[in-house]
C-alpha cells in the first residue's frame, strides 16, 4: 500500500493489491485526479474516509462493436420517449448520483468534496454529463472522464425505468462516432455486463489506453 501525499505521483497499476487498492491519501485536486484517469487509477471511497485510488484487475470496459441494444431498448429509442443532451446540467447529474438509493448500499460513495472537485473539473472540460430527460425533466444520467480517446464512466442514475440505459447507449453510440477506442466501466456488475460490457485484464486495458 502506498501513502500519497503532497507530491503529485501514482506508483505503477501493478503494485495494486488483490482487491484492486493501488494507493491511501493524497487529494482531489484536478491535476492528481487527471493524472489518475490517464495512469487507469480512479478514487472510490466512502465518505469520512481517506481517499483510496483503485487500479482493479480486471477491468470492465465497452467495445462499442459490442455494444448490446435489446428489442425492447430499441422501441424506446425509436418512440423518442427521452431526449438526450451531453454536458448541459453535470451538477445536478453528479448530485442525483449521490442521492439515489441503490439496493445493497447504505449510503453513497459521492461525497461534497467529490462533487465539487468533479465541477471543478467539468469548468476546466474534463469532466462530462449526459443528461435524459423526459417531459423536461431530468429523469437519469451519468458522467465520467473524457480523456479525448477514453471515457471514464463514474457513475449513473435513473429516476424512471430505462432512463439510465438510454443515456449509456447514447453515449456509447457518440463515443464510437468519434473514434473512440473504448469505454471504461472500472468494475464488474450484471447491469452493465447485459449492455455488452466485458471484463479484460488490467494489462491489455493499460495497454490501450496508453496507446496512440
Amino acid at each position: 500500500m502506498y501513502y500519497l501525499f503532497n507530491d503529485l505521483f501514482f506508483p505503477p497499476v501493478t503494485e495494486a493489491d488483490e482487491e484492486g487498492v493501488l494507493a491511501i491519501g493524497g487529494d482531489l485536486s484536478s491535476e492528481r485526479l487527471l493524472l489518475a484517469y490517464k495512469s487507469g487509477i480512479f478514487p472510490w471511497f466512502n465518505e469520512g474516509e481517506p481517499i483510496l485510488w483503485w487500479a482493479p484487475d480486471p477491468r470492465m470496459v465497452l467495445f462499442f462493436d459490442e455494444l448490446v441494444i435489446s428489442k425492447s431498448m430499441k422501441k424506446i429509442l425509436n418512440k423518442k420517449i427521452f431526449k438526450v443532451t451531453y454536458n448541459k446540467n453535470f451538477r445536478e447529474v453528479i448530485s442525483n448520483c449521490q442521492q439515489i438509493k441503490r439496493e445493497g448500499q447504505n449510503g453513497t460513495w459521492i461525497s461534497d468534496e467529490m462533487i465539487n472537485a468533479y465541477c471543478k473539473l467539468n469548468e476546466e472540460g474534463i469532466a462530462k454529463s449526459v443528461e435524459v430527460w423526459q417531459d423536461d425533466v431530468l429523469v437519469g444520467g451519468l458522467y465520467g472522464i473524457d480523456l479525448g480517446d477514453v471515457f471514464c464512466g463514474e457513475s449513473m442514475f435513473s429516476k424512471v425505468s430505462n432512463a439510465s440505459k438510454t443515456a449509456f447507449i447514447a453515449l456509447a453510440l457518440y463515443l464510437k462516432k468519434e473514434n473512440y477506442k473504448l469505454l471504461d466501466c472500472q468494475v464488474y456488475n450484471p447491469h452493465l455486463e447485459s449492455l455488452g460490457c466485458r471484463e479484460i485484464d488490467r494489462e491489455e486495458f493499460m495497454s490501450i489506453l496508453k496507446s496512440k
